[in-house]
């Protein structure tokens, strides 16, 4: 009875070994990667959202320059194709979001396409994972007031 001889067959166990488990972590590499890329583009679309909203003259255009503030954020961020949805709430004692010791608070939420992962996983498309940001911008006490219909300015 011969010997088989086995020199070469551990190069052989090996690079399957390093194939099995380096593609795997080249994924969660990649996808921990695109996610802390999403976190940062949302977090900053957050922010500039709430400064365009404050500085605005009114709410429907606050809101207006908000969410177009956001996708160019997101653009400007690596993430033009990344979904987001603007959400602006406001309190004030005096009603406007635009006078007073008003409070706007932005919030945007998005979501990142997990990179190299099929679609058969999912019903509606591919994976992904879901992100949010809060911004809170105080609108100063001494900021200019628009003047009443009688022409004096509001307190």
């Amino acid at each position: 009875m011969r010997r088989r001889d086995d020199s070469g067959s551990a190069l052989v166990e090996f690079s399957w070994l390093a194939i099995i488990l380096i593609v795997p972590l080249v994924w969660i590499i990649l996808s921990v990667f695109e996610v802390q890329q999403g976190a940062f583009a949302t977090t900053a679309a957050a922010r500039a959202a709430g400064r365009a909203y404050a500085l605005a003259p009114d709410d429907a255009t606050g809101q207006a320059r908000a969410e177009a503030v956001v996708q160019q954020v997101l653009a400007d961020q690596g993430a033009p194709g990344q979904r987001a949805r603007v959400q602006v709430t406001c309190e004030s004692p005096t009603g406007s979001c635009h006078a007073g010791t008003a409070v706007i608070t932005v919030r945007v939420d998005s979501g990142v396409d997990l990179p190299l992962f099929p679609a058969i996983f999912d019903e509606e498309g591919a994976p992904s994972f879901s992100l949010d940001a809060t911004h809170t911008v105080p609108i100063g006490q001494y900021v200019e007031s628009a003047p009443d219909d009688d022409g004096e300015l509001d307190p």
